[in-house]
């Protein structure tokens, strides 16, 4: 763990350096500056999980770091001070712990603890939110199909159809596969609403219009599908349908 001590005292800062390299196993990169502006330019380039941060300084207060981090910060802090009065404003900046100088090696040691601890619920709401954006990017193309086996994530292109089957729904694929969906038909209605090449033609059916090939008024109405599968259409989605067709194509 890399961090930063940001105090104007000298002697301050070489004393808590000892404590930290003595008791503190788990930093094991230690960076000194002697106001906040100096100390604001490190934690900018050296990007430290975690920064011990004094309070009264010449210039400028430690309590004003955040003016210099407009957005959410990826760092801890810990204010040291030989003040105590600062502490409600100090929590109220998120920090993890306020310790009081001369400081206490187990006060220092409980601190550096909890803000590991920390660090380590941030890394890993960091990696949950990537994940989570990398599965929204994945939903623009692909559908999540749960198979008894697991999940098998499928390209919108490559859905034929699907067909309800009671409170299950069966998936037809480019490839001639089929999968059989614990979900009922409204799950995926709903999942692709937004997809335009997406049409519920019958309170059964769930279509790809890629993959239509005729519509054949004959025997009942129907669409022919690429595979040859004959899948009926209600009056109703046959006006919509060729409204459509005759807006787009006439």
């Amino acid at each position: 763990m890399k961090a930063i001590i940001i105090d104007d005292e000298k002697r301050a800062r070489h004393l808590l350096l000892e404590l930290l390299k003595t008791y503190c196993p788990q930093i094991d990169e230690l960076i000194e500056a002697s106001d906040l502006i100096s100390g604001v330019e490190l934690i900018k380039s050296e990007k430290p999980q975690l920064v011990f941060l004094d309070i009264e300084m010449p210039n400028q207060s430690g309590l004003d770091v955040l003016e210099y981090f407009p957005e959410q910060i990826d760092f801890k802090i810990i204010f040291v001070t030989a003040y105590n009065q600062y502490a409600v404003e100090a929590f109220k900046l998120s920090a993890v712990d306020y310790l009081l100088k001369p400081v206490d090696v187990k006060e220092l040691k409980s601190a550096v603890l909890k803000a590991e601890e920390a660090i380590r619920a941030s890394d890993l709401s960091d990696q949950l939110n990537k994940l989570r954006h990398s599965l929204k990017q994945l939903s623009m193309d692909k559908i999540a199909l749960e198979i008894p086996k697991g999940i098998l994530f499928t390209s919108h292109d490559d859905i034929i159809y699907f067909e309800a089957d009671g409170m299950y729904t069966n998936v037809q694929l480019k490839d001639g596969k089929q999968k059989t969906i614990c979900k009922p038909l409204k799950h995926f209605v709903e999942q692709l609403e937004n997809n335009a090449m997406f049409f519920k033609c019958h309170r059964s059916y769930f279509i790809n219009l890629k993959y239509v090939e005729e519509l054949v008024k004959d025997d009942g109405d129907y669409l022919m599908m690429q595979n040859k599968k004959k899948i009926p259409i209600s009056k109703s989605k046959k006006e919509q349908f060729l409204e459509v067709v005759k807006e787009t194509f006439m």
